[in-house]
């Protein structure tokens, strides 16, 4: 999974073979990737559930932080910070962020990943937490927001990792920090006034 993971990242889904995968493994055998997760997208899956699991444990804890409070900051931090921290946790370089870049940009991926966090009680708990404070804010609008914030969050993280991994120099000095970063910008996209048109 991890050899795989790295080549989806600096190649794209499609360049990347299950030959290929199978020899940046090291494994002899060209039908590892059949065998093991049925295809390609049975892997890539794979890969998203290990990442989702790892994210939403940590999303746990800062929902227990957060409980009942009634700053919008928490809950774009509940959105935010935990896919900052496993990115922490994984060190340099990792390739999850590219990795979920890539598999985000395939259509029947994207809509099989959202569906399944959205299934995750701790995702579903801080949406619902943060629709809370947005009652002023119309649905549709609220919904389009969603996507940018979505595409906001996994950019920027992509990008970072990638200027870690190149070791070219990140914009921020640590996670933290772009997470700090990530939540001020969420937070004003979430906020901003809707243009009205008669």
């Amino acid at each position: 999974m991890t050899a795989a993971e790295r080549l989806f990242a600096e190649q794209g889904l499609v360049a990347v073979s299950n030959r290929q995968i199978s020899e940046a493994a090291g494994l002899g055998n060209n039908t590892a990737v059949s065998y093991h997760f049925g295809s390609k997208s049975g892997l890539v899956r794979a890969i998203m559930r290990d990442h989702a699991d790892a994210t939403e444990h940590i999303r746990e804890h800062h929902l227990a932080r957060c409980a009942d409070s009634a700053d919008i900051r928490d809950w774009v931090g509940c959105l935010v910070r935990p896919s900052c921290e496993h990115l922490a946790d994984l060190g340099v370089p990792s390739w999850h962020g590219r990795f979920a870049v890539q598999a985000m940009a395939d259509p029947v991926l994207r809509a099989t990943a959202i569906d399944e966090a959205l299934e995750r009680p701790p995702l579903r708990r801080t949406l619902e937490g943060l629709a809370a404070h947005l009652t002023a804010v119309p649905l549709t609008v609220r919904a389009e927001r969603a996507d940018m914030a979505r595409h906001l969050i996994l950019q920027t993280c992509a990008e970072r990792e990638r200027a870690l991994a190149d070791g070219i120099g990140a914009r921020h000095a640590s996670w933290t920090r772009t997470a700090d970063t990530l939540t001020d910008a969420v937070v004003g996209l979430f906020l901003a006034p809707v243009t009205t048109r008669p």
